[in-house]
């Protein structure tokens, strides 16, 4: 008998699932760490609570927004803050202010985090504040999120939906 007459149709078609082609393929992922895809925090770093406060009281909106987006430690407190700051900007400013933080050096990678913000702050249940529906809060994420695409186009919205980073 030969060696291909000893060999099954079944143990053939088998034999092809247990070959790791991922081991053998010197781009995929098992051969580093995924870890080193991430950017290097290049952005600001995030201010606490107070400070990013202490910036919207003395009107400077842009470094507020800034700060807040930038990468906190706790992310639920983070997100509570840029709503916080989205809240407060008039809707006036939204357009001259986004188009001042797309125009500095590293601004897209703001208006992407933002843009994360964003559809956690849409995703998250809302805390309502005395006397606020959850729908003016929705209202103020959706108009930030038509500003944000208005400004750093439709590449932003794939970029934060392929992008394997959170918040």
């Amino acid at each position: 008998m030969s060696i291909i007459q000893s060999h099954t149709s079944a143990s053939l078609t088998d034999h092809w699932r247990t070959i790791d082609i991922d081991a053998l393929d010197p781009e995929s992922s098992r051969n580093f760490p995924i870890a080193t895809l991430a950017a290097p925090p290049s952005g600001p770093r995030a201010l606490d609570a107070q400070s990013v406060r202490g910036l919207l009281r003395g009107g400077d909106a842009e470094g507020a927004l800034r700060g807040a987006v930038g990468s906190g430690v706790d992310k639920d407190a983070q997100l509570q803050i840029v709503i916080e700051v989205l809240q407060s900007i008039k809707a006036a400013d939204m357009t001259p202010l986004l188009r001042s933080v797309y125009a500095s050096e590293g601004g897209s990678d703001v208006l992407d985090s933002l843009m994360k913000y964003l559809y956690a702050g849409m995703a998250a249940p809302t805390q309502q504040r005395q006397g606020e529906s959850s729908g003016a809060a929705m209202s103020v994420l959706l108009s930030w999120h038509e500003k944000v695409v208005e400004v750093a186009g439709l590449g932003c919205v794939g970029r934060v939906m392929t992008d394997r980073r959170t918040t």
